[in-house]
């Protein structure tokens, strides 16, 4: 699953580095412990105008069926094998796919006393593109909630002596047939990315708490020495 992320990198690089145009003149808000239900930009190509377009979504993905918003605390992950058949995910996956850029996402590895949380990043410092899918959700007074879900899969050798799964981490040039501005299979994707594209250290339990919020959390810690916090309960993936 994938319970936590960092995005700290302002609006400009993002449109540089991917090559989309931002919808909103504010700034991306700095946020080094990202939870679920809290904005997130999101990067969504319109086929109206050819672009990709940078947006602040939620985090949480709710279907355009929903009675109730507040199902989207048990969607913030979709699981690659199963996402075209979940009547929560299969429209979204077929028409709306997204891509969320971290910089940073947070797992844990459980022992016999904690759960240690550890920094997952990329090798070359830049931003990773992780596989999402979105949804827009109306309600009674007309107005529209556009909301994600971050699509997992089954760990790779970097993350598997952590947690047994991962987020789907696309390269550059699988970003497009993702998007569905170019032809291709895009449930090839839907894989492990390559060992040698990520690195990892353990960090501060503080993260465990959604209050905690500074770039101290990305400092590496002696797991052994990490300050001790009541963890908050994380939202488990379909």
């Amino acid at each position: 699953m994938c319970g936590r992320m960092a995005q700290k990198r302002k609006k400009a690089e993002l449109v540089r580095s991917f090559g989309c145009v931002a919808e909103d003149a504010s700034d991306v808000p700095e946020n080094y412990n990202l939870s679920p239900t809290q904005d997130a930009a999101v990067i969504r190509f319109n086929p109206a105008d050819s672009r990709r377009h940078l947006s602040l979504l939620r985090w949480g993905l709710v279907p355009s069926w929903s009675k109730d918003p507040s199902v989207g605390i048990k969607l913030t992950n979709a699981r690659a094998e199963s996402l075209t058949e979940k009547p929560s995910f299969r429209e979204a996956a077929f028409r709306r796919r997204c891509l969320i850029p971290v910089d940073t996402f947070y797992e844990w590895q459980r022992t016999e006393k904690v759960k240690q949380p550890y920094a997952f990043t990329s090798t070359d410092d830049t931003p990773l593109a992780l596989a999402g899918i979105w949804e827009g959700w109306r309600g009674p007074d007309g107005q529209i909630l556009r909301t994600f879900s971050v699509v997992t899969t089954t760990a790779n050798e970097i993350m598997a002596p952590i947690h047994d799964r991962m987020p789907v981490i696309l390269a550059t040039d699988d970003c497009p047939i993702w998007l569905g501005e170019r032809e291709g299979d895009w449930k090839q994707l839907m894989r492990p990315c390559a060992p040698h594209l990520i690195k990892c250290w353990p960090v501060s339990r503080r993260v465990n708490s959604g209050r905690e919020n500074d770039p101290g959390l990305l400092e590496p810690v002696n797991p052994a020495e990490s300050h001790t916090v009541q963890p908050e309960p994380l939202p488990l993936g379909l």
